[in-house]
C-alpha cells in the first residue's frame, strides 16, 4: 500500500532548474532504488500523519531528461557557474542513477529535512531544500551537505 502512495504522488518538478524533466506521471518513482522508495514510503506516512503533505516532485530521470534540466538552468542563469550550482551532468546525477528524490510540497520538504534521519534520508544540498538520498550504509548520521551542485562539476 505504502508504494502505491508514492506512485501516485510523483508528478513534475518544481526546482529552480526546471524539475522532473519529460518522465511520465508515476514513471519517475518506478525506477528508483528500492530501499529509497520504502524509506520515503515510511516518510510520507509518518509526514501524513502529522499533517504534513510529502511527495516526490521528480525522482528518477533518464539522461536525456538531466541534460535537458542542464540546457535549461543554462538558458535560464545564462553564468555556467550558476546553473551548475543547480544541477548535475547526467554522468554525475543521482536522479539518473534512481538514487535522489526532491520532494514537495513545501511544508513536506521541510518536515523532511528536519525528520529525514529517522527515516535514512538525508538533504544533499544546503541550497535544496528538496533533494534527498538515502542515508550511506553504516552511516548513523546525514553526511553535511554540499553547498551546491558546483562540487561535481
Amino acid at each position: 500500500m505504502a508504494m502505491l502512495l508514492v506512485l501516485g504522488a510523483v508528478r513534475s518538478g518544481t526546482t529552480p532548474a526546471g524539475g522532473g524533466g519529460d518522465a511520465a506521471p508515476g514513471s519517475a518513482a518506478t525506477a528508483l532504488d528500492t530501499e529509497l522508495a520504502r524509506r520515503f514510503a515510511v516518510a510520507q506516512q509518518a509526514a501524513d500523519a502529522d499533517g504534513v503533505p510529502l511527495e516526490i516532485t521528480s525522482g528518477w530521470r533518464s539522461a536525456r531528461d538531466q541534460q535537458a534540466l542542464v540546457d535549461q538552468a543554462l538558458e535560464r542563469y545564462g553564468d555556467p557557474a550558476e546553473a551548475h550550482r543547480w544541477v548535475l551532468p547526467p554522468e554525475r546525477s543521482s536522479h539518473v542513477q534512481g538514487l535522489a528524490i526532491d520532494v514537495g510540497q513545501t511544508k513536506g520538504a521541510y518536515w523532511l529535512a528536519q525528520h529525514g534521519l529517522e527515516f535514512g534520508l538525508c538533504q544533499t544540498y544546503a541550497n535544496e531544500i528538496w533533494h534527498f538520498e538515502k542515508l550511506p550504509d553504516g552511516a548513523t548520521e546525514c553526511p553535511p551537505p554540499h553547498a551546491d551542485s558546483s562540487w561535481g562539476w
